[in-house]
């Protein structure tokens, strides 16, 4: 599993710095254009994520993922070819509609660990290994679109997909359903009784928090707020962005390893309040090597809090609800990832640059407190 998500990763990450470049080069496209690119790809992820949890061990494991990885392969292929850009949104949102298939799959196997002692440290093996690959991807795709032309990124991609596909079709989880999920209005009922455990919902609203202020703040306003507040050039902007990068992948493990032994609650609460403190303190920050160090922290802060609500999900629900629960946490976190970008970019052209990280540091601090208030009383009655 973990490296099926290092090969899928690595495709993607070629991708992503290379993929506006072909749109210009193809399509002579404008910002709006690039822009929608990745708003399609959320909405295929974000449609399929329920649908992929509650078929999963109907259709089988193996299948699902390997199902999802040759339609992204596919998906590549195709965009390379067609010339007509409404043919290529539709087929970047297919491309999402497969990674849903490969990733509540994979998530929701993680989760499924017989050894539940364990699952904090499994869903960080996880994260750290898409981390990884999307670190490698990155820094290789740009030296693929130089070196072999603008179509190679695509091509690597779909490689990449193929052999994830025979990883997971040979290696991958038993194809096996979970007890309790024998008949078909049983598989329905599970779907319901997953969208209504309250800890569930707290931590799908708790993901989505997280990942509205990492697309919509972080990656996209800490740039621009170097360069306004802090003088940085455009060379040590990456520098210190990349910082973020390796401190998340610094305290993945640790977030997930400590919460095994510590207990969900106390790892979680004390972690969504230190990153809330670092994103409410942005705006006193201007120093370029102060920056460099709260890019490092802000990014170990997220790191560490990133294996917890899938973790709790898993200690909630029922081994037979987990997949359409692993589905709905995923929802969640495509919501945030559709709806963060525009809302913190509308927060800082209407009042200021620093608004946005005060707003992600305000929605820390509620989701911290109702895990706090109620969270652990949810978790005691569940053991």
């Amino acid at each position: 599993m973990l490296a099926a998500a290092l090969l899928f990763n690595l495709g993607q990450g070629a991708l992503r710095p290379t993929l506006p470049l072909f749109l210009q080069s193809i399509f002579l496209a404008n910002y709006r254009m690039v822009t929608s690119i990745p708003m399609v790809f959320g909405i295929g992820k974000w449609i399929a994520s329920v649908p992929t949890g509650y078929l999963l061990d109907r259709v089988g494991r193996r299948r699902m993922m390997g199902a999802g990885l040759l339609l992204i392969a596919l998906c590549d292929v195709a965009s390379v070819t067609t010339s007509a850009f409404g043919v290529f949104l539709g087929l970047r949102a297919l491309g999402g509609v497969g990674w849903a298939m490969f990733g509540t799959v994979a998530t929701t196997t993680m989760v499924d660990l017989p050894d539940g002692r364990r699952r904090g440290r499994a869903v960080s093996s996880l994260l750290m290994s898409e981390t990884l690959g999307l670190l490698l991807g990155t820094a290789g795709g740009g030296w693929l679109y130089q070196g072999l032309g603008v179509a190679s990124p695509f091509v690597f991609e779909a490689a990449c997909m193929l052999v994830a596909a025979l990883t997971v079709v040979s290696l991958g989880p038993p194809d096996t359903r979970p007890a309790g999920a024998q008949q078909e209005s049983g598989d329905r009922h599970l779907v319901t009784a997953a969208l209504r455990e309250p800890g569930g919902v707290l931590m799908g609203l708790t993901n989505a928090a997280l990942t509205a202020i990492q697309t919509g703040a972080v990656v996209f306003l800490v740039p621009l707020y170097m360069v306004a507040r802090g003088s940085l050039g455009p060379e040590l902007v990456g520098l210190v962005v990349s910082l973020s990068v390796v401190g998340r992948l610094a305290t993945l493990w640790i977030g997930g390893s400590v919460s095994d032994r510590w207990g969900r609650v106390s790892v979680l609460v004390p972690g969504l309040l230190v990153y809330a403190t670092l994103l409410g303190s942005l705006s006193f920050i201007t120093h370029p090597v102060a920056l460099g160090a709260w890019s490092f922290a802000s990014g170990a802060a997220a790191g560490f809090v990133a294996p917890l609500p899938a973790a709790v999900v898993g200690d909630l629900v029922s081994p037979a609800s987990r997949g359409p629960a692993i589905g709905w946490l995923r929802t969640m976190t495509d919501t945030g990832h559709i709806l963060g970008p525009p809302v913190m970019g509308a927060l800082a052209d209407a009042v200021g640059l620093s608004t946005p990280f005060l707003f992600g540091a305000a929605l820390l601090l509620a989701a911290a407190g109702l895990c706090a208030s109620s969270l652990g009383k949810t978790l005691r009655e569940t053991s």
